[in-house]
């Protein structure tokens, strides 16, 4: 802990996780929609300035006054939506130095990310990009891909640029880029010779199905588990994993005729046909690959798993799950996976789409989901830290976002998770409250003693002292811009200050136990410094506070 402040909001790490796990999350909603029916919101008169930071939330790396006040002005959300998905997307390999250490290069990985997360006006694609990431998971942490930042950030556009284009696009997209054929080995993956003793390496051909696609066990459209008896029926087996993992033999490098290099990080991998695996297979679903080429057997395989019926349900479950709330309801589900099943026009695995309907969908969208236990999400660390950057317009006399490091500093980076798996399982239900009502709160599975200590002395060191008043501030410190605020503190009731602090954190859902909380101890504190210490008070004790954390 920093100062004895730090204490007003964390009375114990045991103490808050009880809290959290107690009010979190959730799913419920409404719900009683067919399945697959179309459930907008009811019509408004006018999109409220709350209504309009809750989206952003949802849909951005955090709310900014500016945005609140242009979506209320336009008064819609799905112009809102055409806007965004309308913009190119903003790249992050173009952002980082052609050679230099693999420090530096990460290090200027990093600042990209920070920067672009904070900074580009593509707001929904980058934080589409960044769910997409946590399902299609490839991680600095492996020593596969260590030492190669380039073809981690080249992988990042990849999925910034398909964020809303055709799921079968971005499967392919995935399955052939250098950095996910390095992280789950299907980059030099050869045909099987016994008498050699190769086998086809089965690491990509178990992951793209158990975790990027169709998941373990059979789902209904409303991502209900399919049983027979009282047991959940898998998707696949062992033969399965088998048979496409010998469809997925023959790729390696871009580079030249050799099948083992040069490396070519940045282009897609491409067939060698004296390693590619020709005999006939069976995949999942029965699906009879006859023997071919490369590239043939490639696009039948992809081609079955993008049109199996779990593709739908399972990832638009995830993709609302980091976007909107952890449990949601089946047929909030099936809504979307209809969707993704069918665009309107006859298209299947539009994303854009998927992602309009995910945000409009009323489950997203009506306020009386707030008031319910059972809705909401763990904010991810990354993502606490974005909004409180993004919230107070704040940047560093250097230009640069050199938080180089935040996997020691809030427990999270970017493309860093320590496995496939992500950091968190989006079946993960804690021990207590939340799994006895059946519910999951997959964030909370990073949640411990000491990552509750670690966020709340983040805030801390990135709060106090570093607003852009602060004369003996570094040139490379990240310094909040505190001037908009400043009118809101000339008098003795800090009332206003904590208002707008409601709006633009908490998309004004603060009770009013909490604000009183709140103004009396601003109240109580010298406003002669132009208000800074009480507005990074003000900041510093809702940003820590368990009512924030949890997104509603």
């Amino acid at each position: 802990m920093k100062s004895a402040k730090n204490t007003w909001v964390w009375r114990g790490a045991s103490g808050l996780l009880m809290f959290f796990l107690l009010t979190s999350c959730g799913g419920g909603g409404s719900g009683s929609s067919p399945p697959g029916a179309v459930n907008p919101p009811p019509p408004v008169a006018q999109i409220t300035a709350s209504q309009a930071a809750r989206f952003l939330t949802q849909a951005t790396f955090g709310a900014r006054q500016t945005d609140i006040d242009q979506l209320v002005s336009s008064n819609s959300y799905d112009n809102w939506i055409s806007s965004q998905q309308s913009m190119p997307a903003t790249l992050q390999l173009p952002q980082i130095p052609a050679s230099g250490t693999s420090t530096a290069l990460r290090n200027a990985r990093i600042e990209a990310w920070w920067n672009t997360a904070i900074n580009a006006q593509d707001q929904l694609r980058q934080r589409v990009a960044f769910a997409l990431s946590e399902i299609f998971v490839v991680s600095d942490r492996s020593d596969a891909l260590s030492e190669e930042v380039r073809a981690v950030a080249y992988y990042h556009d990849l999925l910034a640029k398909d964020a809303f284009g055709s799921f079968r696009t971005l499967l392919e997209d995935v399955t052939l880029s250098p950095a996910m054929g390095l992280y789950l080995n299907m980059l030099g993956n050869q045909k099987p010779d016994p008498a050699n003793n190769i086998h086809a390496d089965e690491n990509y051909a178990r992951e793209v199905m158990q975790l990027f696609t169709i998941g373990l066990v059979q789902l209904n459209a409303d991502g209900t588990v399919k049983t027979s008896g009282s047991n959940p029926i898998p998707t696949y087996g062992q033969p399965e994993v088998s048979g496409l993992a010998r469809v997925l033999t023959g790729w390696s490098w871009n580079s030249t005729d050799f099948f083992n290099g040069p490396a070519n990080n940045l282009a897609q991998m491409v067939p060698f046909a004296s390693f590619h695996d020709t005999t006939g297979k069976t995949i999942v679903g029965g699906v009879a690959i006859t023997g071919s080429d490369a590239r043939t057997e490639l696009k039948s395989a992809l081609d079955a798993l993008a049109n199996h019926p779990n593709v739908g349900p399972f990832v638009c479950r995830q993709l609302i799950q980091r976007l909107v709330t952890s449990n949601p309801s089946p047929a909030y589900v099936a809504r979307i996976a209809q969707v993704f099943a069918d665009n309107g026009r006859g298209v299947r695995g539009d994303l854009s789409a998927v992602v309009r309907a995910m945000l409009l969908d009323a489950e997203a969208r009506s306020d009386s989901n707030i008031s319910g236990a059972a809705y909401g999400k763990l904010r991810e660390p990354l993502l606490m830290a974005t909004h409180l950057w993004r919230a107070f317009g704040a940047s560093a006399a250097n230009g640069k976002y050199q938080e180089w490091n935040p996997e020691d500093s809030l427990g999270q980076a970017p493309f860093s998770a320590p496995s496939v798996f992500n950091f968190f399982n989006p079946r993960f239900a804690p021990a207590g409250p939340i799994q006895q009502a059946g519910l999951v709160a997959p964030e909370f599975q990073r949640v411990n003693a000491a990552s509750v200590a670690l966020i709340n002395n983040f805030l801390a060191g990135h709060i106090f002292g570093h607003d852009q008043g602060n004369t003996s501030a570094q040139a490379g410190d990240i310094l909040l811009n505190l001037d908009p605020l400043r009118s809101l503190v000339t008098g003795s009731d800090s009332g206003p200050l904590v208002d707008k602090l409601n709006l633009l954190l908490m998309s004004g859902q603060m009770n009013a136990g909490m604000r009183q909380l709140l103004v009396t101890r601003l109240n109580g504190m010298d406003a002669s410094d132009r208000g800074t210490a009480r507005i990074l008070e003000a900041i510093f004790l809702t940003m820590g506070s368990p009512a924030y954390q949890v997104q509603k």
